[in-house]
């Protein structure tokens, strides 16, 4: 891994959890959380994947990153994660809830138990790290940010993405209640909503090695082919990528507005995908 720039936020040395944090978006957060001299918390389920990035962005960031393991499905899991992130750094002032998983199907073909899966990580695991960290800025009384990796499929689905487009869109719904619902705790709640980001230079998508080949057979277009496409559907022509993305999360977590329960597009312009 290559040294990085200097950063264009100073966070502080404020305390940052990322789940999710082994994918390509998810790296790019920590990325630039770190750059902006966070300390970070990277989280994701148990194995190399996670042990693997966490060694790499160490050899930069030095002490600065910790890597946790975490199944957002798993109330114990999030606990003593979040409780073991506090015992380590001191304090947690910043959760970007990331994970997420996708399934292509038809509304006709869907098989409820893949769905299922959806609802578990992308809703349930949202409200399951709402929950926890409800409890813990309560007693931290210092407020907080927490910043939901959302989706245009939230405001513009498409065919044969139902089950992510709905278990993500109840996701952002969920956190839209908990901008109201932690307001008085002096945490803000807010989201995210990118176009494909297909990886972040060095890792792929997971989200997109899943949905990838049937998004290629369906328009005809080999990898590359596909990307080009995403990028010319959009009005500024850009390639989106997890910079982008995590310029968003220091833009909420740097406090430039006093902003709460907001949507941040991410897309190059999509108006098909405006938040309304």
């Amino acid at each position: 891994m290559k040294p990085e720039p200097e950063c264009t936020y100073d966070l502080k040395d404020r305390v940052a959890m990322v789940t999710g944090a082994a994918g390509a978006i998810g790296a790019g957060i920590c990325r630039g959380l770190l750059k902006s001299n966070c300390r970070v918390a990277a989280t994701d389920l148990p194995g190399e994947k996670l042990d693997n990035f966490v060694k790499e962005y160490q050899e930069v960031f030095k002490e600065k990153i910790i890597g946790i393991p975490m199944d957002v499905t798993d109330p114990e899991s999030v606990s003593t994660g979040i409780k073991k992130i506090v015992e380590i750094f001191g304090c947690l002032d910043i959760a970007v809830i990331n994970a997420g998983i996708a399934h292509v199907s038809s509304l006709k073909d869907m098989d409820i138990e893949e769905f299922q899966k959806l609802e578990k990580v992308n809703v349930e695991g949202t409200l399951l790290i709402l929950k926890e960290l409800a409890r813990y800025f309560e007693n931290q009384k210092t407020g907080g940010d927490i910043i939901l990796i959302s989706t245009k499929n939230v405001f513009a689905p498409g065919a044969s993405f139902g089950a992510y487009s709905a278990t993500k869109a109840a996701a952002h719904q969920l956190a839209r209640i908990a901008s109201i619902e932690f307001a008085p705790l002096g945490v803000r709640v807010n989201m995210i909503a990118p176009d494909a980001v297909f990886s972040d230079g060095a890792r792929r998508s997971g989200l997109w090695e899943k949905i990838g080949p049937d998004r290629m057979k369906a328009r005809g277009l080999d990898e590359k082919g596909l990307e080009e496409y995403y990028r010319n559907r959009n009005l500024l022509k850009a390639k989106i990528t997890a910079d982008h993305v995590a310029n968003a999360v220091l833009f909420f977590a740097s406090h430039q507005t006093p902003t709460t329960g907001a949507t941040i597009p991410v897309d190059g312009g999509l108006p098909d995908a405006t938040p309304r």
